[in-house]
């Protein structure tokens, strides 16, 4: 009677999985060994679709992109979140008002906060823009009591000149624009996760290396790290599956381009899905996403399963 009531229990849940993830997947499977396209008939084609894209430079250029992208974000927002944590982990003023303003990034929608930095990175308004040349323009010197001669021949005699920026219009600065906003919206992500494991770390740990004369950077490479690696582990396991798999960021800002120098898996995908109506193209490049995304979690679970 128990079995069977437990069987009973977790059938709404099981439900809800093949309805939501195993049927879609069994359906991408089929569309990715198929020739379907939107508005037309579909048959069986194999790999056929997979050939095709180890010969599409786009698809090659998409792979080295999202290697470089993931990498290079997940980095950046291990290094600052956890700088982050240990700053929030301090007795500050209004620690807790601190706290919930560090959250505001990862909590806004995603698609809503990126219009924000769309606006920012605009190659004509640019905050950032502005910000360099007015730096540029040594207008900073007003307040040091220089006057408007005195600076403008000083921009002479250094050859500074206003800057046109292009963010989003050149294929590096591109990149570098996405992987910031992906690293100011994961970070909190990370800060928060890395603030409770310093939280839970007992505090007789620092008092017993402090007797024995340790340093900051002592205490924090024989403590602090240790005692945080499986926290860390489960944060780069989510954080990696996440940041492979991005989408909303890129699209909003770039769309891929310019040249498809920022195209990841996601965009890709719906690039030859919905633009392109090719279906079956487009599944097999969200599914090239799935055996890497595996390996990298059995990996990342084996080590956290030894720690």
């Amino acid at each position: 009677m128990e079995s069977t009531l437990g069987y009973l229990l977790i059938l709404p849940a099981l439900m809800w999985l093949v309805a939501l993830v195993a049927y879609p997947f069994c359906l991408s499977i089929y569309f990715a060994l198929s020739d379907a396209v939107i508005g037309a008939p579909s048959k069986f084609a194999g790999l056929k679709n997979y050939r095709e894209l180890f010969t599409d430079e786009i698809f090659i250029q998409t792979v080295k992109n999202s290697f470089v992208f993931t990498v290079s974000a997940i980095f950046f927002k291990t290094a600052i979140g956890l700088s982050l944590a240990l700053l929030l982990n301090k007795n500050l003023k209004f620690k807790r008002v601190i706290r919930g303003s560090v959250l505001l990034p990862w909590v806004v929608p995603t698609a809503l906060s990126t219009l924000g930095w769309l606006w920012m990175y605009d190659s004509l308004f640019s905050v950032f823009t502005w910000t360099i040349n007015w730096f540029l323009k040594l207008q900073f010197l007003k307040f040091l009591g220089f006057s408007p001669v005195e600076i403008a021949k000083l921009m002479i005699k250094l050859g500074l000149k206003p800057l046109e920026i292009n963010w989003l219009g050149d294929p590096t600065l591109a990149m570098i624009s996405v992987i910031a906003v992906n690293v100011w919206r994961g970070t909190p992500f990370f800060a928060i996760c890395i603030l409770a494991g310093l939280v839970a770390i007992p505090s007789g740990f620092y008092e017993a290396a402090e007797v024995d004369g340790a340093g900051t950077f002592s205490k924090f490479w024989h403590i602090t790290l240790p005692m945080l690696r499986p926290v860390l582990a489960v944060v780069l396991l989510f954080s990696t599956v996440f940041t492979f798999a991005e989408f909303n960021i890129v699209f909003v800002l770039t769309g891929g381009g310019p040249m498809n120098s920022t195209h990841l898996f996601g965009t890709l995908t719906h690039l030859f899905a919905f633009t392109n109506l090719q279906l079956g193209k487009g599944a097999a490049v969200s599914l090239f996403m799935f055996p890497i995304l595996v390996t990298v979690v059995l990996l990342q679970l084996r080590y956290i399963r030894g720690e």
